[in-house]
């Protein structure tokens, strides 16, 4: 249930944001035009250099690296980690084909070139590298929370921060506005959100947290050890049972 919330609570967010970017052609609210101006204001080389770094990760190999590890993680065989990761792989690229689609349809322009800190091309909602980082981090968190979710904490934190600061890291370069990595959340947290449903639905426990693969029969066809003796003590115990019913005088 909580799922089916999330997922259509962000649903109805990211298309109220849409429509209302398509309705006002692209112009940038106030929110989106005071942060541009800060980032402007406050870009010491320093920054500039970490920025760029991060926003790098944001798309290409690194996505994908993260998925197929998302992947490995919540597979237990060779053959669960090789559908786990193909799903894994499909869920990103489908995530950012549809996100294309949105952005050629409502076709935001960027920011103004000259404030630019950074190579970036295309329309500017949702923004891609946010959209990208987003589903790429929630999958692996997902997979880490479903096999360690008492002892990856840190991890998870780690992970997340990254896809956040990805997304600033677009508004503080100066190819994005606030409200298209707004909006790239929104939809990663859909995606997402969809994802899963989908999943535990057709794979019931593919996102179960603990979850432990089938033991293997012993070899050769033996008992383990411990067996016999434990069921010669219970036969003993069925002996003596009626015995010990039998009245004393």
């Amino acid at each position: 249930m909580t799922l089916l919330v999330a997922a259509v609570a962000s649903l109805v967010a990211f298309v109220v944001l849409t429509l209302l970017v398509a309705g006002r052609d692209g112009a940038p609210w106030l929110l989106d035009t005071e942060l541009a101006s800060w980032s402007l204001a406050h870009r010491p080389d320093v920054a500039l250099a970490l920025a760029r770094g991060v926003t790098y990760t944001g798309t290409g190999l690194v996505p994908y690296t993260l998925v197929v590890v998302a992947g490995l993680v919540l597979g237990r065989t060779s053959g669960q980690r090789i559908r786990a990761v193909t799903v894994c792989v499909c869920c990103l690229a489908l995530a950012q084909a549809v996100r294309y689609a949105v952005m050629s349809l409502v076709a935001r322009p960027r920011p103004p070139m000259a404030d630019w800190a950074t190579h970036a091309s295309g329309w500017s909602f949702p923004s891609g590298h946010t959209t990208t980082s987003a589903v790429a981090g929630g999958l692996l968190v997902l997979a880490v929370l479903a096999r360690g979710p008492h002892c990856r904490k840190a991890l998870v934190l780690v992970i997340g921060a990254w896809s956040v600061l990805v997304g600033l890291s677009r508004v503080y370069l100066g190819v994005h506005w606030f409200s298209d990595v707004l909006g790239g959340w929104l939809f990663a947290l859909c995606w997402l959100s969809v994802f899963v449903l989908l999943t535990t639905r057709l794979r019931p426990g593919a996102f179960s947290a603990g979850s432990a693969p089938r033991l293997p029969p012993h070899p050769s066809g033996e008992k383990p050890p411990g067996a016999s003796d434990a069921r010669r003590g219970t036969a003993q115990d069925d002996r003596q049972a009626p015995r010990s019913a039998l009245p004393s005088g």
